[in-house]
């Protein structure tokens, strides 16, 4: 039982020290070889050490979610409206740059 409530407690602060972002987009880039990443304003919080420049990549541009989360970027920069983005705490699709979980379109 103690060891279900340590692994519990552990999943639940690893997840509470995602990175956290509120801003408008202020830049959206896309290499040849397919690679997103996108720059907002706003203060970060709980930046990985794994980032080490202040964008945030798309996992998987080709999957549908990764499409969904360009276009709602794309939305917001067009829109000049905020986005609030949620990160995984790693770095999985480039090196120095944060992967983004999830990316909510807001109006505030």
């Amino acid at each position: 039982m103690r060891l279900l409530i340590l692994i519990t407690s552990f999943i639940i602060s690893f997840s509470a020290f995602s990175s956290n972002q509120v801003g408008k987009v202020t830049h959206i880039l896309v290499r040849d070889d397919g690679l997103h990443w996108f720059y907002i304003e706003g203060e970060r919080t709980d930046k990985p050490q794994c980032a080490k420049n202040n964008y945030w990549m798309i996992k998987d541009e080709h999957s549908v979610y990764g499409k969904s989360q360009f276009s709602l970027l794309l939305s917001a920069y067009m829109s000049d409206s905020k986005v609030v983005i949620t990160g995984k705490s790693s770095c999985e699709r480039w090196g120095d740059g944060e992967t983004i979980g999830t990316v909510q379109l807001t109006k505030k």
